[in-house]
């Protein structure tokens, strides 16, 4: 069963009375559960098409469908996931994650049932009374995942969530990341622009052209689950790493001439 699909999304912007071309997406589905990466040149429009597919961002032309029903806005069947951590300054992390809750009506004692579990789920109860500030960067990141998840979206979206953080975190967020998922098998659509991130976590891994987005490949990653170390380390990981990277520099080539 599909979760996801979009189907003749076209995306265009208007700059100096020129129209330029930014997302072109004949089809695209994602089956239930499943761990999509979608990966591309740099600028090549892959985060304008996720927020297209989160509902911020119209499209010209074309349809998103979650679950069958036609995406015209934001929508809780869908968590978004951005780079920066996007949490209130003034809020302390159950505040942060009980707030969509609130803006959704939930009742009192329902909330705080759930806070409660996702601050287990993340491993973040014993701070949950810290303030952003008093966070590093991995917890924080944890925090804004937590409150995506409260409300248990149907679909995760997720665009380059672990880009800010420096690579012994980023790593460690991956591992996590990977848990959770194995926990929820929630869909998860990631944009990355980090090939060995995209490699570890996906079943499969969506290349897209330059700009205008289209798509180039789709490579299924057949690497054992549960993902961990000796994983990212095999041979067979780095095959498709370089594999991957060949479509990327050539597309890149592509638009510099």
């Amino acid at each position: 069963m599909n979760a996801l699909e979009a189907s003749g999304v076209v995306k265009r912007y208007e700059r100096n009375g020129k129209s330029l071309p930014i997302v072109e997406i004949a089809e695209f589905a994602v089956r239930e559960g499943e761990f999509i990466t979608v990966i591309g040149p740099s600028g090549c429009g892959k985060s304008t098409f996720l927020h297209i597919v989160g509902g911020f961002i119209p499209p010209e032309s074309g349809s998103i469908r979650v679950y069958g029903k036609e995406v015209s806005g934001p929508g809780p069947d869908r968590g978004m996931m951005f780079q920066e951590f996007a949490l209130f300054p003034w809020k302390s992390v159950a505040g942060n994650i009980a707030w969509g809750l609130e803006a959704q009506g939930w009742e009192k004692q329902r909330i705080e049932e759930t806070v409660n579990k996702s601050l287990d789920m993340i491993g973040l109860a014993d701070f949950r009374n810290h303030y952003p500030a008093e966070l590093s960067g991995g917890m924080k990141q944890r925090a804004a995942l937590a409150r995506v998840l409260a409300f248990d979206p149907k679909v995760l979206l997720m665009d380059e969530p672990f880009g800010a953080l420096d690579a012994q975190t980023r790593e460690v967020m991956q591992e996590e990341l990977m848990n959770l998922w194995e926990r929820t098998k929630k869909t998860v659509v990631f944009v990355t622009h980090d090939i060995d991130e995209a490699v570890f976590l996906a079943d499969r891994v969506v290349v897209l052209t330059a700009r205008p987005a289209r798509i180039r490949e789709e490579i299924k990653i057949d690497l054992p689950r549960p993902r961990d170390i000796a994983v990212r380390k095999s041979v067979q990981c780095l095959e498709y790493r370089n594999y991957i990277w060949d479509l990327i520099r050539s597309e890149s080539q592509s638009a510099s001439k």
